[in-house]
């Protein structure tokens, strides 16, 4: 899985919190790093210099194998909680999207068990 940071020129991040925001999403996404080829990560300060309470955003998309692109978005007071509450949003959404086609009530189909011969 291939992560690609971009952040407007708003947002002030280092070299080492941007390795440290890619392993969290990695470890965050790591049931679904098979099927997923990339994630991009968009960090924005949607007022600029203005003072606002919610204004910092993360865009989240991920390119999943054979599937269309999905995104999602999460704005908050700083950059770290926008970034935390848009990987919670997009695991959710993997879980729901991905898991449907292996898992089935809880637990694994009867479709993907191998047989006995």
């Amino acid at each position: 899985m291939q992560i690609q940071l971009n952040k407007d020129s708003h947002i002030q991040i280092d070299d080492d919190i941007t390795r440290r925001l890619e392993e969290e999403l990695e470890s965050a996404l790591n049931r679904f790093a098979d099927r997923i080829t990339r994630v991009e990560i968009h960090l924005s300060d949607e007022n600029a210099d203005k003072f606002g309470t919610t204004d910092k955003r993360c865009l989240l998309e991920a390119r999943i194998a054979g599937q269309q692109p999905i995104a999602v978005t999460h704005n908050a007071g700083s950059v770290k909680e926008a970034f935390d509450g848009a990987v919670h949003r997009l695991r959710s959404l993997l879980d729901s999207k991905l898991g449907r086609s292996t898992d089935h009530k809880g637990g694994p189909s009867i479709r993907h068990m191998e047989v006995d011969e």
